[in-house]
């Protein structure tokens, strides 16, 4: 049984965005490459992945990793260099796993499960140093289990299934100073379930997961935006996906996202949320990354199909093409020929852009791309 069938939200077969073409036409080429270099390995899953300049930041329930045929203990958290392959030093520990990674100057914020890094107590948040590892005092403490990191106006954001912050009531969303490192108390936007995705543009924070209201507000499910300064409702921003939203990215084209329900769809919107395109494949989307007006996904799916209809298994009911766990979706919304066939059950977690480098990194829980040997990290260049 695919694990998008126990994960599924109901949803009509055939649904399709109002507007959006899906047949099957000739694409254009993906940038990066459908091979990856040679990287560590991991013993465990890769829940999240981040950039800062050629580094990659990793973080999941590992606890060791493999380099030269040498291994050495990883902790759930981990560096390598994406330009050489090698593993750093950058060494910091957590007991337990990892789901969100985010960076920003000589900072790395990582958040998840845990309850103690680097041998000292961090309720499920914590800061480090991005060169040393050294773990700093920011410290806070959350009733609930995050899920996501975004950063932007000087705020660390916050997502997930959680109820409160230090004490204060907040639902499902937090912010912090990045200049004091404190709970943000002006911004209070609320989700009535879980927020599973964050991503940033400008002055906006987009919240993906299976809500159904934001702010209180109703027919903003499941995708929503809020300022990120005041936490107010962006209004004119209500897409509405059919499913629930495991992956969220956004750049100046758009909007993109990963959805679970009957199979599983990557759509796009435009920054007002026109439908741009909807893809459909047969298991779950859920990594999503933009880069260069193209739509990297990541999943547990097999198949990409060539039209929207599913049969009651979440399988292709029309012609489909064979998409192991990553695919790829140019600006029209054509699939693109970049095919790198990882393998897995859950296949790929989390994929994340460096638009510097022209690099995508992809963490998950495969342990083959193309196949060749490749456990739990990749890059395509």
């Amino acid at each position: 049984m695919r694990i998008s069938q126990r994960l599924r939200v109901a949803l009509t077969a055939g649904l399709v965005l109002a507007g959006t073409v899906l047949g099957w036409s000739p694409a254009r080429a993906a940038e990066v490459g459908t091979e990856s270099r040679s990287l560590p390995s991991f013993n465990g899953s890769v829940y999240a992945v981040a950039f800062r300049g050629s580094t990659v930041y990793v973080g999941g329930n590992f606890t060791a990793a493999t380099t030269h045929g040498r291994r050495v203990a990883r902790a759930r958290l981990a560096a390598f260099d994406a330009t050489s392959g090698e593993l750093l030093d950058w060494a910091p520990t957590a007991d337990r796993t990892v789901r969100a990674l985010a960076t920003i100057g000589d900072a790395v914020y990582a958040a998840g499960d845990f309850g103690t890094v680097s041998g000292v107590e961090r309720d499920a948040l914590a800061r480090f140093d991005a060169g040393t590892g050294e773990l700093d005092e920011f410290a806070h403490e959350v009733d609930g289990s995050p899920r996501a990191l975004a950063i932007s106006q000087g705020r660390l954001f916050l997502g997930g299934d959680f109820t409160a912050v230090d004490g204060e009531e907040r639902s499902r969303l937090a912010a912090f100073r990045l200049g004091d490192g404190e709970l943000d108390e002006d911004w209070t936007p609320s989700a009535d379930a879980p927020v599973y995705a964050l991503a940033t543009a400008g002055r906006r924070v987009y919240l993906g997961g299976s809500f159904h209201r934001t702010n209180n507000v109703a027919s903003t499910r499941r995708l929503s935006a809020v300022d990120a300064r005041s936490g107010a409702l962006v209004r004119g921003f209500r897409p509405q996906p059919a499913a629930v939203v495991y992956a969220v990215a956004v750049d100046g084209d758009g909007v993109y996202a990963g959805l679970g329900g009957l199979g599983g769809r990557a759509e796009s919107w435009t920054l007002d949320g026109r439908p741009r395109w909807s893809r459909t494949f047969d298991g779950d989307v859920q990594a999503v990354a933009a880069l260069d007006g193209t739509a990297y996904v990541g999943g547990h799916f097999d198949r990409a199909c060539t039209s929207p209809d599913m049969d009651k298994f979440g399988d292709c009911v029309d012609d489909s093409r064979s998409r192991v766990k990553l695919a790829a979706i140019d600006g029209d919304g054509d699939l693109t020929d970049w095919a790198p066939q990882a393998n897995g059950v859950q296949g790929v977690r989390a994929l994340t852009a460096s638009p510097s480098l022209g690099v995508i990194a992809a963490g998950g829980d495969f342990t083959m791309i193309g196949g060749d040997t490749h456990h739990r990290v990749a890059t395509f260049n």
